[in-house]
């Protein structure tokens, strides 16, 4: 139970779902966007999270699209990990989410929801992130799409009264080589200790990481380093751990030593997987 009480809205269209909020803000009430719902209810009862107006955007059509259009496959936020997983149009986005939580709790759990949520792990952003992807919003100036590696800066910077409606791919990144890893330092479906994704696009590998820093995060400088052909593996990596943003957690779940360390082996691993050939190389 949450020891608040508010107001429920269930909006059928973006723009009744935006002039909702604005008209609850306008009000102090401090209106809240929901897909799933699972966030609220859990931090709401640990007194971390109030509102009293929820909007819930589930019966908005174009936040229910899964299909494929020409070249790209569009998402929409309010689709539940469990249908992602089960339709698999995003292999990398199928495997990572899989490791979220458990079935059950996957299958309320929505994409927009892990996205756009306050707790840190997010890792179902790290595809997008690897794959460039383009990401639909709704606001008061109506539809806008960005390219989410201009928008998500440690979190997707929305502005008031917007939301996240869709995610676009170009299918190039959906067929390319992959790898997903997540490494928990307990049971099966406690809390990660590290995410990691892979895509290889040509010869070159992107990774991107939740986990390790209060955000969920793709570097380009680490990437340039493990992709630096003229290095043996080793210094790759040691070239990678040195451009990590910061803070590195230090938490129950693991120290930030123990975490780099994880990291190491994490790298290590993957570079293996997409890039034999150079094991080969070096090894």
């Amino acid at each position: 139970m949450l020891a608040f009480d508010f107001d429920y809205f269930k909006p059928a269209t973006l723009k009744e779902a935006v002039n909702l909020y604005q008209a609850m803000d306008m009000n102090g009430k401090k209106p809240m966007f929901i897909s799933g719902g699972t966030e609220l209810i859990t931090l709401g009862r640990i007194n971390l999270a109030f509102t009293e107006a929820v909007i819930d955007l589930k019966d908005i059509a174009e936040s229910k699209v899964m299909q494929f259009d020409g070249d790209f496959v569009v998402l929409g936020s309010t689709l539940s990990l469990t249908k992602i997983e089960e339709a698999n149009r995003f292999p990398l986005l199928t495997e990572t989410a899989r490791g979220v939580a458990d079935h059950t709790s996957r299958g309320k759990i929505t994409l927009g929801g892990n996205i756009c949520a306050q707790i840190f792990y997010r890792e179902t952003v790290l595809p997008f992130l690897l794959a460039e992807s383009q990401v639909v919003i709704a606001g008061p100036k109506g539809i806008k799409v960005v390219p989410i590696n201009d928008i998500f800066q440690e979190t997707l910077q929305l502005k008031n009264s917007e939301f996240l409606v869709q995610l676009v791919t170009n299918k190039r990144y959906i067929d390319a080589p992959f790898v997903s890893i997540k490494h928990r330092q307990q049971w099966d479906t406690g809390y990660p200790l590290i995410t990691i994704a892979a895509l290889k696009i040509g010869e070159e590998v992107r990774v991107a990481l939740s986990g390790l820093c209060p955000f969920p995060f793709r570097s380009k400088k680490m990437e340039a380093s493990l992709n630096n052909q003229e290095w043996p593996i080793e210094d790759r990596i040691d070239g990678a751990l040195a451009a990590l943003p910061s803070p590195i957690l230090n938490d129950v779940e693991g120290s930030s030593e123990y975490r780099l360390f994880v990291l190491r082996n994490l790298l290590h691993d993957v570079l293996e997987r997409l890039m034999p050939q150079e094991f080969d190389t070096f090894y």
